[in-house]
């Protein structure tokens, strides 16, 4: 019988197949044209067919009329380069005649429709098929199983490829997803067979695999944190951590994507399904012997590899680095950031400080490559010595005064003036200001200078302020600062008294402004000198008084309450 169905799928429908039929029949012998030694020869029928010649492109084949049929090297074999004179083929009588007089056979055809016959009556959905991939196709891909199937792009791999095109040529395996009978139509997965061949890979896997086994895998995936690589059924992660005992930026910079690998499995989580690799546990760690190879206190060279704000990482060998903290790059230089005295890829001399091998840590230094100054600096400034220095900075306590490159000493506040009380070091320096002070100590210890500016000078409380002043002397000075308890008087350069709220005026005073302003001069009566507490008491109401209580001007009020006041003036 004349399968119309698949004549149809051809581009032969029913009715023209049977008009044509009808046709032939009429100018031929019917015997003949029908049934020749068994062949059924209607159009539509499968014949066996032998090459008798070829042509070129053309390739003569006999079927068993008295016409032989003629069919295209190129566009109705697989393979070309394999017809010869002689094979037997099965083809698809498509016309008895045809309007030149020849037979219309077609091999592709005929292969097509036996293809599809053998895959319907053999295969279901979920078998697996093999096939090769002819071209790539909106959506897919057609794979040639026998008949032309479709393999949906999301069906090629476990994770979908950048180009499917680059299947296009290959031999594929796959299962079967669908059989449309009606549309003729078969989908396929490779996918979906690669999974199933994965979950058995898998538990096989997970059934041998130990720690501390050796493995070949291959690179599928690359992260900033790692790569995964495909054991065979269960992808291991290979973390950056494990991959060198050096330094490296990025995965990528020691392995590829599809690159096959050596690995060493360092942990299994079964349950979890995870396996830990490590690529560098291959070769024995260089901290192993690192103790014995790096002595502290011995010097030699390494490369900067990496600078944070902390300090600086020094290879000393593949695999094993160093940090040089920021604190130990200077003696004396203040370095704000490890780049102002280094830079990646250098070479410098090191001196190992300390080592700790189970943290696999090595803390180096650069500035004991070099002489400490300050081990000398004791001898180069003794006590007493008169230093020219440039103040370099400012603080509440004091200033900072470099005596030569990388040294600063200490200007505390309380050095400043024997005689000035002064709260903050800028009511008499700047910065950048050249000044001459004295040595007072040096601390090699502790990399301290300590300098003053008053010792250049005689203590004035010595002899020259007990001599020139005395309590009942009326003095004249100029107001040069006002404050809530009172005001003090300059009496001369650098040298203050204080005037206490209580001994502005007989009336009670409640604000000291409210009486005197800065600037004004004033006639005062010095009360007390005290060497000890470097004090003088004034009084501006007894300065006024007359010569009646002259004589007591000197002694402290009798009573209780004015007696506290009195000693919270001098106090003050």
């Amino acid at each position: 019988m004349v399968n119309f169905a698949l004549l149809k799928e051809l581009g032969l429908d029913e009715q023209g197949a049977e008009k044509e039929l009808q046709a032939t029949l009429e100018g031929n012998d019917v015997t003949e044209m029908l049934d020749i030694a068994g062949k059924n020869f209607t159009n539509g029928a499968m014949l066996p067919g032998k090459i008798v010649n070829i042509r070129g492109d053309d390739v003569i084949v006999e079927i068993g009329l008295k016409s032989e049929g003629v069919l295209s090297l190129s566009r109705e074999f697989d393979e070309p380069g394999d017809v010869e004179v002689g094979d037997e083929i099965i083809v698809l009588l498509e016309q008895v005649e045809s309007e030149n007089g020849l037979v219309q056979i077609s091999k592709r055809k005929a292969d097509r429709i036996r293809g599809w016959e053998t895959i319907v009556n053999t295969k279901k959905e979920g078998d697996p098929v093999s096939g090769k991939v002819t071209r790539k196709i909106k959506g897919g891909l057609l794979v040639d199983i026998g008949v032309p199937v479709f393999l949906p792009a999301s069906q090629v791999d476990i994770r979908r490829p950048a180009d499917i095109g680059e299947f296009q040529g290959r031999v594929i395996e796959a299962e079967i997803l669908k059989i449309d009978l009606e549309r003729r139509n078969i989908v396929i997965s490779r996918r979906k067979l690669l999974e199933k061949q994965r979950t058995e890979a898998k538990q096989r896997l997970f059934d041998e695999i130990q720690p501390g086994e050796t493995r070949k895998g291959t690179v599928k995936n690359i992260a900033d944190f790692g790569a995964f690589v495909d054991l065979g059924g269960v992808d291991g992660l290979l973390h950056i951590t494990d991959m060198s005992w050096g330094r490296i930026n990025h995965p990528s910079d020691m392995v590829k994507l599809d690159q096959e690998i050596e690995v060493v499995v360092l942990n299994i989580d079964r349950d979890r399904e995870k396996i830990a690799l490590g690529l560098k546990q291959k070769q024995a760690s260089p901290w192993e012997h690192v103790e014995e190879k790096y002595i502290v206190s011995s010097r030699l060279k390494g490369q900067v590899t990496n600078i944070m704000n902390y300090g600086a990482f020094v290879k000393l060998e593949e695999g094993v680095e160093g940090l040089v903290h920021i604190s130990e790059m200077s003696w004396t230089k203040r370095i704000n950031h490890p780049s102002e005295m280094l830079s990646v890829g250098e070479e410098i001399d090191v001196v190992v400080l300390e080592v700790n091998k189970n943290k696999q840590e090595i803390s180096l230094g650069i500035k004991q490559t070099e002489a400490n100054p300050w081990t000398v600096l004791a001898d180069k400034y003794p006590q007493g010595t008169v230093v020219t220095g440039k103040v370099r900075n400012l603080t509440n306590y004091g200033a900072f005064v470099e005596i030569e490159e990388g040294i600063d000493g200490l200007l505390h506040v309380s050095d400043l003036s024997w005689t000035k009380k002064i709260a903050h070091p800028n009511e008499m320096l700047k910065k950048g200001d050249s000044i001459q002070c004295v040595v007072l100590s040096v601390d090699q210890d502790k990399n301290r200078v300590a300098l003053g500016l008053k010792q250049l000078t005689e203590d004035p409380w010595m002899h020259a302020i007990p001599t020139n002043y005395h309590p009942g002397m009326i003095v004249k000075g100029k107001v040069t600062k006002i404050t809530n308890f009172g005001v003090f008087v300059e009496l001369e350069p650098g040298l203050e008294g204080l005037l206490h709220i209580s001994e502005i005026s007989d009336q009670k005073v409640e604000n000291p402004q409210d009486v005197v302003k800065l600037g004004d001069e004033l006639e005062v009566k010095i009360l007390r000198v005290d060497e000890s507490d470097r004090k003088i008491g004034l009084s501006l109401k007894r300065a006024q008084w007359g010569g009646g209580e002259e004589g007591q001007s000197s002694e402290a009020p009798a009573d209780g309450k004015a007696a506290k006041k009195y000693k919270g003036g001098l106090d003050g």
